[in-house]
């Protein structure tokens, strides 16, 4: 079930709201039941059979967890702790990785092993990772509840079940037994919808818009077109705009529906593209990724703590996993070890100003203006190789946007003109060079020049109940409208949906 459908948007979560609400008033913890048994209901919508898959990997890390969290030898803890997280992998790996390592095999042996007839489970990287953060969490001593409904919930808990942010126990679980979250608040309700309508619209009126323009480019190209330069131009930052708005938008309608049920959840995005350099990117995209292959890789392997050469060894083998986590294919390989690279030679920079004992002081606008464009053009390129299904789709975006001898020929042309070979060969929707440059300007304009949607959010501070409603009855009214308008083009799913 999709966050930008009429099902999720008219029923499942009024449904879910209202029940949750009214069974509190008989008792929390079947309030909880409900609430969980919903989110079930909400991940079977897709396939029911991964339900049962769910739960088998719920009860088994939970019951692992509880297993370590008692032991008082450590030494067996330690031994369980391994088991259970090699267990999880191995589920992740067969589900998601089976055919890529048959394919890489295949294709360096020249073999013919047969691929395994496997659907890949919605959101199995996000409840496998956090059930592994569970899991060390325990180990360390961290977490500590063990209420099963608790653990099955924080677990299931749908906002974030499909495409994250990946959740901490410690995050989430203490807010079950707050007495607040059982009863129905109209601040937090009336700002839900305020953060989950901003979100809709970034996915309806934005991200999909941008999609029209990604798509088509980057599908002739892997068709074997080799793009000019403003096509591919068109096509890498279509895709950057499209996933920017698609994952912003995403993450303000989980955050937004959480909201309704007085449940906070992490921020896992804000305004990444504002970064003035790659170290501040990773702090701002998918934060609670990052923070996770920090926690429980980069810092497990060695983190700084052996020299520079380790550091760097351990930033690149991060990098890599990371990418590797967000798809079986090896471009996304290439995208995580592009971004090693760059965090590399940010650390490096960082380093060698320290060692020459450059004066710290405040970045000059200048400098701030060149470090976010040399940023963005950077997460342009590494985009390329994230959107592109092989490495030949992505070398010959990479060529179209490296032709700078066309700026000969584009020159005398007209706006009209230059887009034109565009509209015939790539079949993008609109025909005029003028609404193209609009869109995407209209698009950077709000990337990189408005406040995100948790500082708009900051600022909604209403005591009145009769605002709130008001609020509300235009907001639901809005959500009607830009379903609608969705409903015109078709729902799509969000990117993160597939990793």
């Amino acid at each position: 079930m999709l966050f930008n459908s009429y099902q999720f948007i008219f029923l499942y979560l009024p449904t879910v709201f209202l029940g949750f609400f009214f069974i509190s008033r008989i008792s929390r913890h079947l309030a909880i039941l409900w609430l969980g048994a919903a989110s079930l209901f909400f991940y079977g919508w897709w396939n029911p059979k991964f339900v049962l898959l769910l739960l088998a990997s719920i009860i088994f890390n939970y019951g692992m967890g509880y297993a370590i969290g008692h032991l008082r030898i450590v030494s067996k803890g330690k031994a369980l702790l391994t088991i259970a997280i090699g267990s999880n992998l191995a589920l992740l790996g067969y589900f998601k990785y089976a055919n890529f390592f048959i394919n890489t095999i295949d294709g360096l042996a020249d073999g013919e092993i047969p691929l395994t007839n496997v659907t890949l489970p919605l959101g199995i990287s996000f409840f496998t990772f956090t059930q592994i953060a569970f899991l060390v969490d325990v180990y360390r001593g961290i977490a500590h509840e063990y209420r099963f409904i608790h653990y099955l919930l924080f677990v299931s808990y749908f906002p974030h079940l499909i495409a994250g942010p990946i959740l901490h126990h410690k995050q989430i679980i203490p807010q079950f037994a707050d007495p607040v979250i059982y009863q129905v608040r109209s601040e937090n309700v009336a700002l839900g919808l305020i953060i989950f309508t901003i979100g809709l619209a970034k996915k309806v009126l934005l991200a999909d818009s941008f999609a029209e323009y990604a798509n088509p480019i980057f599908d002739a190209t892997q068709g074997g077109v080799q793009p000019g330069l403003v096509a591919a131009w068109t096509g890498a930052l279509a895709y950057t705009l499209q996933i920017y708005f698609d994952f912003s938008g995403y993450s303000d309608m989980a955050i937004g529906a959480s909201h309704l049920f007085n449940i906070e959840i992490p921020i896992n995005f804000n305004s990444p593209y504002k970064s003035k350099n790659i170290i501040e990117f990773w702090r701002r995209w998918h934060i609670t990724l990052s923070q996770f292959l920090k926690d429980y890789l980069y810092i497990p392997l060695g983190g700084n703590r052996h020299g520079k050469i380790r550091r760097y060894e351990n930033l690149i083998v991060t990098m890599l996993l990371g990418g590797l986590w967000h798809g079986a294919n090896w471009t996304f390989v290439a995208w995580g070890g592009l971004h090693g690279f760059y965090l590399l030679i940010n650390h490096a920079w960082h380093e060698f100003r320290t060692h020459i004992s450059l004066p710290s002081k405040e970045p000059s606008y200048l400098s701030t203006i060149f470090g976010s464009a040399l940023t963005f053009v950077l997460v342009v390129v590494a985009w390329v190789f994230f959107r592109a299904e092989s490495f030949h789709t992505a070398f010959a975006i990479l060529k179209g946007m490296g032709n700078i001898g066309e700026f000969k020929e584009l020159y005398p042309k007209t706006l009209s003109m230059t887009f034109e070979g565009i509209y015939d060969i790539y079949k993008v929707p609109q025909d005029s060079g003028g609404y193209v440059l609009t869109i995407f300007s209209f698009g950077l304009g709000i990337v990189w020049l408005l406040q995100n949607t948790q500082k708009l959010s900051s600022y909604y501070r209403f005591s009145d109940y009769r605002i709130h409603f008001f609020v509300i009855g235009m907001l639901c009214f809005c959500i009607f409208m830009l379903v609608t308008i969705n409903a015109s083009r078709g729902i799509s799913e969000f990117i993160y949906f597939n990793f």
